[in-house]
């Protein structure tokens, strides 16, 4: 890390004193293109999506974010969008005979890994004004993968 990456680094942390994080859970299914395992068949997951926001000020009530309108934002998407809904690559072979038989999807531009559903929860947190930091996707109790915001600079 170069000594700009690192002052950048470091001005960051200092300026990001609080932390909120709310859990969600939702039931989706999936599968994987171009792989070779269990995972390219369809099968679901009862996901966990943990997400971070920060900031270095609260708001007049003492608070970095309501979890409230975490919650309005959030976890109402997430409800009506991704829950109980098959999350296909756009390019899935699959894709059209679900929709001709009514089934509900939530189509996307990438194979809808952990990462890739991950990166989807937080640009639309990040779209919807909220100051997130990181999102943690919890495909199974044992295996997350996360997307955070990178660092400025680096």
């Amino acid at each position: 890390m170069s000594l700009k990456q690192l002052t950048t680094f470091n001005s960051q942390l200092a300026t990001h004193m609080y932390r909120v994080t709310q859990q969600i859970d939702f039931c989706y299914g999936h599968r994987l293109l171009n792989y070779e395992g269990k995972c390219k068949f369809l099968h679901g997951h009862n996901g966990r999506v943990v997400v971070s926001l920060e900031g270095d000020k609260l708001d007049e009530r003492g608070m970095l974010v309501d979890f409230t309108d975490i919650k309005r934002v959030l976890r109402t998407w997430i409800d009506n969008s991704l829950d109980h809904r098959m999350i296909m690559h756009e390019a899935d072979p699959l894709l059209p005979l679900l929709q001709a038989h009514n089934q509900p999807v939530y189509v996307i531009p990438h194979n809808p890994t952990a990462e890739n559903i991950a990166r989807l929860i937080f640009e639309y947190a990040q779209q919807h004004g909220l100051p997130v930091v990181e999102v943690m996707m919890w495909e199974t109790r044992n295996s997350s993968a996360a997307y955070r915001q990178p660092l400025s600079g680096a």
